[in-house]
């Protein structure tokens, strides 16, 4: 077999076009007359056009009137910032925040990782345990 050879599995079917004599007979399934059995019939209320013009949104949707807290890790953090004191204008300098994003947390480090380092920090949420293991090894959350 060659490529020139090749054939479809199955015929091309055309669709079924009304209106046209043939064995549909008179009036075709279009009725009589009218603005509906006119060729090109199209009448389409606004409402439902505009509708349609719109993207689909799938799912129930409810945005929180609450500003969600950028949330940053600590581990993550004293990689980047060397000096010991996190603050906001230390995050902005770092580049990990913007000056837009108001609320930021910071939250402990993944399991298994090296003991929290005494840091200083202040103007910040932090989350409970943190805030226990950084008194705990002698740093200090304003």
């Amino acid at each position: 077999m060659q490529l020139h050879e090749l054939q479809p599995k199955t015929k091309f079917k055309s669709r079924k076009r009304v209106g046209r004599g043939g064995k549909r007979g008179t009036y075709s399934g279009k009725g009589q007359k009218g603005q509906k059995s006119r060729a090109g019939h199209r009448i389409r209320p606004a409402e439902r056009d505009f509708i349609q013009r719109l993207p689909k949104l799938r799912g129930f949707k409810f945005k929180s009137l609450k500003e969600k807290p950028v949330v940053l890790n600590l581990g993550f953090l004293t990689s980047k910032i060397k000096s010991g004191i996190i603050n906001r204008e230390a995050l902005l300098a770092a580049g990990l925040i913007s000056k837009s994003e108001k609320n930021v947390k910071i939250v402990g480090q993944k399991k298994g990782n090296e003991p929290i380092k005494a840091v200083e920090i202040s103007g910040l949420k932090v989350s409970k345990k943190l805030k226990e293991e950084i008194e705990k090894s002698g740093g200090k959350v304003n």
